[in-house]
């Protein structure tokens, strides 16, 4: 019997059925694109998950949406950057977690055949001197909500998946519905300046008390976990509201309402509770069936976020 011939190098190859999927791991930007090239030519649809890191099951069904979209002979790559362009001065980018051997083994388990590690200095070469001055901005829709609440943020957030677009060229990316604005904000990217990429927004993955996985939920003590789980009862709480109202809810009694529903946990505190349609972000005046929420809220020195369609 001949033997199988072995793959070009850095060509990843395709898992046969019951077969775990080798994982590589590539940190120079070149490296990717020529690689992406290569399984553009050999017809292998590009599947994307961008991620800051610290892994968990919400990040994970990504993953598997990813491949879900681009089939076993696809190539899903998942990247792993803590971007400091989207962490405001007084943020958390100092202490922000990085379990790198953490996140290999799940992605591994998980089937990704690439791994994306870039660092600072080439995802913004030239910085320090003075040599990168090039940012990507969108400017209606985030000029509200975490807009409003963190102004630089959506800068290096379009900034950076700009960038990892060029690099990883996929066929599709996956983001997930936990950060509506910014799935809002990078479909509107993608539109108005032509990235041949297919944007897909995955639900929200919960715990089973219902609160939205997180990264940052890993900030929280015991006691703070347990309150955290009043975001969800918020968007419960609105839900019910609006299905048992005879006629539209105004926006300014259901929003006071929440408020004070919210800070009966001594340890949280509202940035925004807002009504929204889901597509353009604007605010509405009257709440009804299929109006967006958007929510944050501090949990002690936790800032989470949340949101829901009702």
């Amino acid at each position: 019997m001949r033997p199988a011939p072995r793959p070009r190098a850095g060509v990843v190859p395709a898992a046969r059925a019951g077969e775990s999927r080798p994982v590589r791991s590539i940190r120079n930007p070149k490296t990717l694109q020529r690689l992406a090239r290569e399984w553009q030519r050999s017809g292998r649809p590009i599947g994307f998950v961008p991620t800051m890191g610290a892994l968990h099951d919400g990040h994970l069904s990504l993953v598997h949406e990813a491949r879900r979209r681009v089939g076993p002979d696809g190539i899903v790559v998942v990247s792993i950057y803590v971007n400091p362009a989207q962490f405001g001065p007084a943020e958390d980018l100092s202490r922000y977690p990085r379990p790198l051997s953490h996140d290999r083994r799940l992605c591994r388990a998980a089937g990704v055949d690439v791994l994306f590690l870039p660092d600072d200095a080439v995802m913004y070469p030239g910085h320090d001197s003075g040599r990168f001055t090039t940012w990507v901005a969108e400017d209606r829709l985030t000029a509200r909500l975490e807009g409003a609440a963190r102004p630089t943020h959506f800068s290096g957030v379009t900034t950076i998946v700009a960038k990892l677009f060029h690099c990883v060229l996929p066929d599709v990316a996956v983001f997930g519905a936990k950060d509506w604005q910014q799935a809002a904000v990078i479909r509107r990217m993608v539109d108005n300046l032509d990235f041949p990429v297919r944007v897909v927004v995955a639900p929200t993955v919960r715990e089973p008390d219902g609160l939205a996985m997180s990264s940052r939920n890993r900030y929280l003590d015991p006691e703070e976990r347990a309150q955290a789980t009043v975001l969800w009862e918020a968007i419960r709480l609105a839900r019910s509201r609006v299905r048992g109202a005879r006629r539209p809810v105004p926006a300014g009694v259901l929003t006071d309402e929440l408020t004070d529903f919210i800070h009966t946990r001594p340890a949280a505190r509202v940035d925004y509770a807002a009504f929204i349609d889901g597509t353009t972000l604007e605010p509405v005046e009257r709440v009804t069936r299929g109006t967006h929420l958007a929510l944050a809220v501090r949990i002690g020195r936790t800032r989470l976020i949340d949101n829901a369609r009702l």
